[in-house]
């Protein structure tokens, strides 16, 4: 069983760039490991650090007053690829929300499927939650999963989102798809008894 999703309440960690495709994200030379673990500390990774390892210290990742759950990005997140380790690396650095105005399909599916909840808002509520993080940093966002609304506590101002109910479902409740499975087994093998 995997963390529950309930309703987040969380500082912000802005990256307001456009077209953040999956090879920024998680860059190819990672890609020969075949399980989730170590990848948090490489997002991002040609952004973060130095070729001689040391931190960019003007990346906001690095940054202190920077921090919390929720990583707000600009549109079109996650293009490129369809890598699944871009979303382990979002895991496993921590991110348990991306909030951007548009995703990539297939790396949306992906981030659901890592237990991290894509919210997807208009661009003018996006450009305002950058300004409120940009004028203080401990600006702070609520996500409500069962309710699907996303609100700026600075400002008050919310919107509602859009999520598949089974994955809403699958969040809520600390499920992968093979956990969801299991969980049905008596019902599937009543149905494979029935339709014999």
């Amino acid at each position: 069983m995997k963390q529950k999703f309930n309703v987040i309440t969380s500082t912000c960690v802005p990256l307001p760039l456009e077209n953040v495709d999956t090879d920024q994200i998680i860059p190819a030379r990672f890609l020969k490991a075949t399980d989730k673990e170590g990848f948090g500390e490489n997002l991002f990774r040609d952004w973060r650090y130095n070729k001689d390892g040391s931190l960019k210290e003007d990346f906001v990742l690095n940054n202190p007053i920077y921090g919390g759950c929720i990583l707000v990005a600009g549109k079109n997140f996650g293009s490129g690829s369809s890598r699944e380790h871009a979303a382990w690396a979002i895991a496993g650095y921590g991110f348990r929300v991306v909030i951007s105005s548009f995703f990539a399909d297939i790396h949306k599916n992906n981030e659901l499927n890592n237990f991290v909840l894509p919210v997807v808002v208009s661009e003018k509520f996006l450009a305002e939650l950058f300004e409120s993080i940009e004028k203080d940093p401990k600006t702070e966002v609520e996500v409500d999963l069962p309710n699907q609304k996303v609100t700026n506590m600075s400002t008050g101002s919310s919107e509602t989102f859009d999520i598949n109910g089974y994955k809403k479902h699958c969040l809520m409740n600390g499920l992968d798809d093979i956990d969801y499975l299991l969980q049905n087994k008596d019902k599937i093998e009543a149905w494979e008894q029935q339709n014999k």
